[in-house]
């Protein structure tokens, strides 16, 4: 493979001349080497030591840590954590990587590894070298084990890192990464903020608590199955007010019988969901001659659609159909549309996003490791009706709150790929600072 000039190829990939490679355990400080932590935490112990596993290790100071008790943790002083140690996880899930934040007393638990860099090193630059793309491919391919993936200590000591040749370069690599991780961090808790504040809003939206203007307020409010709505508003079996029509047929068509063509009609299923929109580009097509020998439902903007076998009570509202009259859904989703026009389907789509429709699935839902929710028993979910121009705007008010939210993922996944790009060239020395 040829080279560029001012690279050489090294074990780790193409790095400027002037980086050079060092193993893992060269980079630590002599008096605290690689090592995991406590085998066994026990029961959990309020006044215990604060013990971080996996699924914290990127949020250790705002995370419901497990505390263990004093004396099961004694034995592990080796693996105490302190301000600027880094932590990757070594078993399970590998590959995760954390830095620990200062005055942060506590240990690990077995599954991570402690790295606490000596003074020469930077340990933010480490830490973002281990996760890299290119790092965690050469990590996951000396990941030993088949039912439980290890990457071990032993391997960890020996595995090689480029650095660049100061620190100050180093530091300049981490400092801009780590400003973008802050933005992602921002964005994470806009984010979670957002989707509080929706819940809240369904919460009090749905149930009539709060009004939006030109509505109530109500000064009186009557019970009904899942707690109280003002006594103006009706509350009516779903079955009454909407069709509940259920595909009968293409589970028996295999996958190869699907076909690519975008010409022939589409065949939605519970795959194709995704936060209650559809991706139309992850559609099946079904052969032309199958949809029109079987008389399949034709759907239609506005339709809701609900998974009511395996994992059920997952909502899609179909907002649009590239081609009216050329799609389906298979036999395990159910499609409900108004009858007579007694509901505003985008507020049937959060009504069933609530908890109280969770209540009604697991009431009603049969079956031991394969669950289903019946026809017959959603029709019995007594449905909360204001009037439809009330429905419209609660359903608008939501509405705009999910477009708020999607613009800030979007805005998130694209920051995320800006991450990507830069770590791509700056741990490579493809871009140089300082």
């Amino acid at each position: 493979m040829e080279v560029n000039p001012g690279y050489k190829q090294t074990e780790v990939g193409v790095i400027p001349e002037d980086w050079h490679t060092e193993a893992v355990a060269d980079l630590v400080e002599p008096t605290a080497p690689i090592c995991y932590g406590v085998v066994q935490v026990g029961q959990h112990t309020e006044s215990g030591v604060p013990i971080v596993a996996i699924k914290f290790v990127k949020e250790i100071a705002r995370a419901p840590l497990h505390r263990t008790a004093i004396s099961l943790e004694q034995p592990y002083a080796r693996s105490r954590l302190k301000g600027g140690d880094v932590l990757i996880s070594i078993k399970g899930t590998i590959g995760r990587v954390g830095i620990v934040p200062n005055g942060f007393e506590g240990n690990i638990s077995r599954e991570l590894a402690r790295l606490r860099i000596s003074k020469n090193t930077c340990a933010e630059y480490i830490a973002h070298q281990l996760e890299a793309s290119a790092t965690q491919e050469r990590i996951m391919r000396s990941v030993v084990g088949t039912t439980r993936l290890e990457f071990s200590i032993a391997t960890l000591r020996k595995f090689q890192l480029p650095l660049p040749p100061t620190d100050i370069e180093q530091l300049a690599i981490a400092q801009a990464l780590s400003h973008v991780d802050g933005l992602l961090g921002g964005l994470d808790r806009l984010i979670a903020k957002k989707r509080d504040l929706k819940q809240a809003a369904m919460q009090q939206l749905l149930s009539g608590q709060t009004r939006l203007p030109g509505f109530g307020p109500t000064a009186f409010f009557k019970e009904y199955a899942f707690g109280s709505i003002p006594d103006d508003w009706d509350v009516k079996p779903l079955k009454s007010v909407s069709t509940m029509n259920g595909r009968i047929g293409w589970q028996g068509l295999k996958q190869e019988e699907f076909t690519v063509s975008p010409d022939d009609p589409f065949l939605i299923t519970g795959m194709n969901f995704k936060d209650g929109k559809i991706r139309w580009d992850e559609v099946y097509h079904i052969p032309e001659a199958r949809y029109l020998e079987a008389l399949p439902i034709q759907l239609r903007a506005n339709d809701l659609l609900m998974t009511k076998d395996g994992t059920i009570g997952k909502l899609l509202y179909v907002d649009r159909i590239p081609h009216p009259g050329r799609a389906s859904l298979n036999s395990h989703l159910l499609v409900f549309r108004p009858i007579a026009g007694q509901y505003d389907p985008r507020f049937l789509f959060y009504q069933l996003s609530s908890p109280t429709f969770a209540q009604h699935i697991e009431l009603h839902k049969s079956g031991t490791t394969f669950f289903g929710l019946s026809q017959t028993a959603t029709g019995k979910y007594p449905t909360i009706l204001p009037s439809v121009p009330e429905q419209t705007d609660i359903a608008e008010v939501l509405t705009e709150m999910d477009a708020e939210l999607a613009a800030l993922e979007q805005r998130r996944e694209k920051t995320r790929a800006l991450k990507q790009a830069m770590m791509q060239e700056l741990l490579t020395g493809r871009i140089r600072l300082a």
